[in-house]
């Protein structure tokens, strides 16, 4: 073979030894299976954030349970497996069960129309109490006020001289009062947390709205979704215009004139007279808290605070006298550091509409009280 023809072959070989390295270097593709053999699934070298993120709903129904002895005393030494809960009729598995421990998140929300103006520097002095007794070490807490308008004094925050501030600084606002507005919005800034916290509504107020473009029972179906409890100081309208007689409170009703838009008791007929027992004076609470959420509508007179308190599963406390309003205050944070959350997850299949809550305990002689149930709307 000739001379120049061995070198040239020789300079051949060399570029193919050299490009070899190369080659193996650059990254390679997704491994494709061999022939046969379908069991090996190609590497996804895609990056992580490029790659199709998977989501998971899930809906957790939180149903908070004060137990009560025959004595009025909390009941403190129950475990989980001393609970069922019911959903519609079905007992449901508890998924979370917490004694008090949970992180607690409250939304303080305080009237501060001009028709409560004699009562505002009671509600002010309260925030001392507050933040001891409600927020305490461990919670968070907004500062939220309604008149006209509805207004963030505090955004969250576990900082509690921060939350007294807010409250303390609370000003004398219009003559207007949109309560359910108010509730709505409350809920809303609760719904943005965790779902692992307690969100409560703590409303301090008189029991009437003016102006609200939400009625009660829409407001009342978001805060049960939302899985918000709802406990109420109600402020002593009749007090208030006796410390400023020119101010009046402008009753309100809820349906026109001859209608009957309050059930009654089971098996008693509509009429005006039993109509105006049901608006003013002793009504069924939890019924008629059903009621509300049910059709979505607005509160029987006067009531509006206790509807809430009984759709969500808190309590109401009528005050009287200034003095009273921090003696609820402490009511309130001593419940709520003693009460007992249990959690489920309902069917993902669960129809549209009303679910009834019921919770037993396996413990005679005790009271249990918790939310009668929530509203699911359709998909």
């Amino acid at each position: 073979m000739p001379r120049a023809i061995l070198i040239a072959l020789f300079a051949i070989a060399m570029v193919l030894a050299c490009a070899a390295p190369a080659s193996a270097q650059e990254p390679e593709g997704p491994i494709q299976p061999a022939p046969g053999n379908h069991d090996k699934k190609p590497i996804d070298l895609t990056p992580p954030m490029q790659q199709k993120p998977i989501t998971v709903q899930s809906t957790e129904v939180v149903a908070p349970v004060t137990v009560l002895n025959r004595d009025g005393d909390l009941v403190l030494d129950l475990e989980q497996a001393d609970f069922h809960i019911f959903d519609n009729g079905v007992e449901q598995q508890i998924i979370h069960f917490d004694l008090g421990g949970d992180p607690l998140a409250v939304v303080f929300l305080a009237e501060n129309s001009s028709r409560i103006e004699s009562l505002l520097p009671a509600v002010r002095h309260s925030a001392t109490l507050f933040t001891q007794t409600v927020m305490a070490q461990t919670g968070e807490a907004a500062v939220v006020t309604y008149d006209d308008e509805i207004k963030v004094r505090q955004s969250f925050t576990g900082d509690n001289d921060a939350v007294e501030d807010a409250i303390h600084k609370i000003p004398e606002g219009s003559s207007g009062a949109v309560l359910y507005d108010a509730i709505s919005e409350s809920v809303a800034l609760l719904a943005r947390l965790p779902e692992r916290e307690r969100r409560i509504i703590l409303i301090v107020s008189e029991a009437q709205d003016a102006g609200s473009q939400k009625k009660l029972g829409q407001a009342l179906r978001e805060a049960e979704l939302a899985n918000v409890t709802i406990f109420t100081i109600g402020l002593s309208t009749i007090g208030a215009e006796l410390r400023n007689p020119q101010q009046s409170t402008q009753q309100q009703t809820i349906g026109p004139p001859g209608t009957f838009p309050v059930p009654g008791p089971p098996g008693v007929p509509d009429t005006p007279q039993t109509q105006a027992q049901a608006q003013g004076g002793n009504i069924d609470l939890l019924s008629t808290a059903i009621w509300v959420v049910k059709t979505a509508s607005n509160a029987v007179k006067n009531h509006a605070l206790e509807v809430a308190t009984a759709a969500t599963g808190g309590v109401h406390y009528a005050t009287k006298k200034d003095s009273t309003i921090d003696k609820a205050m402490d009511k309130i944070g001593a419940e709520l550091h003693a009460q007992y959350t249990l959690g489920y997850r309902p069917p993902p299949d669960a129809q549209s509409g009303f679910h009834d809550i019921r919770v037993t305990v396996s413990r005679p002689g005790v009271r249990v009280r918790t939310r009668p149930g929530y509203y699911l709307p359709q998909k």
